[in-house]
């Protein structure tokens, strides 16, 4: 059989990578080439894959290694009993790619992640020879985000940070249970201690970088990590317990969900669907809350049904707000800011606009409709000068009037 071209190569390498939602780029220092020493830049415009959380576009080479796998995790594509096309890069194939794609202005940054052959340390020193090369030997200024494997040797680990300026190990699961049912190769006990080893080295770097100047960066990007949502029987109030323990431990940059998609070959003990992705969506709204918006996890799962679920119908903030009803209506004229924060159909921004102009005069409704998208939702949930609710906070059918509409499916869609 013929060997595969590195054209057909890049096509399964690429389309492997795509199961990971961890490739965000938000957060790294700004650095240039526009002092004519080295390659790339953080910064600038190319086409576009994903978008960071302040909204510019980012654009990433987002590969694998490798798709070949020792491991045999039942909900990969690319564990080991899978039936799926092969393929293997060199570690100079993904330098000259990198390279080659910035240059004609196709990406910003490499997102590279791998399968593991032979050994995790293996897969993982090549992985770091890439961000080597790429740093040492062109001068890259560009973004890098590193898959790490926790099982490899933990100075390789280590030392994935100072090439990078992300990396990131997945949790894979929200339970250990569900790991050790669906992915017996891994241990959560050791992922929890890599990704402790980790934080505490973007620890340390950041207090050396106080007292001397010249301190090599570590991760300056932090890291991050992904749980798949839906292949096990994890609720939702598990998952953002799990998330709320990972940011509160291990200060984690980002924790990404990633809704269950039905692979090829699948093994019997994984669901025949995937979950909802408004599911994933919730999840993500919940994160806002808890990362943003001053929400505690039990505050939180007391947006939940008694199963633990968040509701799909509504975003969790409204489903907390008529849960809690007794706590409204608020003034926007005299309300605290974390108050304020709790009000439905408030963002951020609308919340700090408002507690700088209510200090020069009172609000009314029209000023509202000013700050904010919309105050549609607002109006049960607030008192403004010149409007009360007048018991529109306890209406039966409040749920029904603020659900989005139903829409019609598609047949084709």
């Amino acid at each position: 059989m013929p060997a595969a071209s590195l054209t057909e190569r890049l096509s399964i390498l690429a389309d492997a990578a795509k199961y990971d939602a961890s490739c965000a780029s938000s957060g790294t220092e700004k650095r240039n080439s526009k002092d004519r020493k080295g390659l790339g830049s953080t910064e600038g415009m190319g086409i576009c894959h994903s978008y960071a959380p302040d909204g510019r576009c980012i654009s990433l080479l987002k590969i694998l290694l490798t798709n070949h796998c020792i491991f045999d995790c039942h909900y990969c594509v690319n564990r080991k009993s899978s039936n799926v096309a092969r393929a293997k890069f060199t570690v100079q194939e993904v330098v000259d790619l990198t390279l080659g794609f910035y240059r004609r202005n196709y990406i910003e940054g490499l997102f590279l992640s791998s399968g593991i052959v032979r050994s995790p340390s293996a897969t993982m020193e090549q992985m770091v020879d890439v961000a080597r090369r790429l740093r040492r030997d062109h001068g890259f200024r560009g973004y890098i985000h590193l898959k790490t494997i926790p099982e490899a040797d933990p100075e390789l680990v280590a030392e994935a940070g100072l090439w990078a300026d992300r990396i990131s190990i997945n949790v894979e699961l929200p339970t250990s249970e569900g790991l050790d049912r669906l992915a017996p190769d891994k241990q959560a006990g050791q992922i929890e201690n890599t990704i402790g080893m980790i934080g505490d080295r973007i620890t340390e770097n950041k207090d050396a970088q106080k007292h001397f100047r010249h301190a090599p960066k570590f991760a300056p990007a932090g890291q991050s990590t992904q749980m798949i949502v839906g292949a096990d029987g994890a609720s939702d109030a598990t998952i953002v317990q799990r998330a709320s323990g990972l940011y509160n431990k291990h200060r984690l940059r980002r924790v990404y969900y990633s809704a269950f998609s039905p692979i090829p070959d699948a093994s019997a003990v994984l669901p025949l669907s995937r979950p909802p992705l408004i599911r994933e969506h919730r999840l993500y709204q919940s994160d806002w809350l808890i990362r943003f918006y001053g929400f505690q996890p039990t505050e939180v799962q007391g947006a939940m049904d008694d199963g633990g679920m968040l509701p799909l119908d509504i975003d969790p903030k409204l489903a907390w707000a008529l849960r809690f009803r007794e706590r409204f209506p608020v003034d926007i004229n005299r309300a605290s800011k974390d108050m304020l924060l709790r009000v439905p159909g408030l963002g951020t921004k609308a919340v700090d606009k408002i507690v700088q102009s209510r200090r020069l005069q009172r609000l009314r409704l029209e000023d509202l409709a000013r700050l904010t998208r919309s105050i549609d939702k607002l109006r049960p949930f607030i008192i403004a000068e010149g409007w009360r609710p007048t018991g529109l906070i306890d209406r039966a059918d409040l749920r029904s009037r603020l659900a989005p509409p139903v829409k019609q499916l598609e047949l084709f869609g």
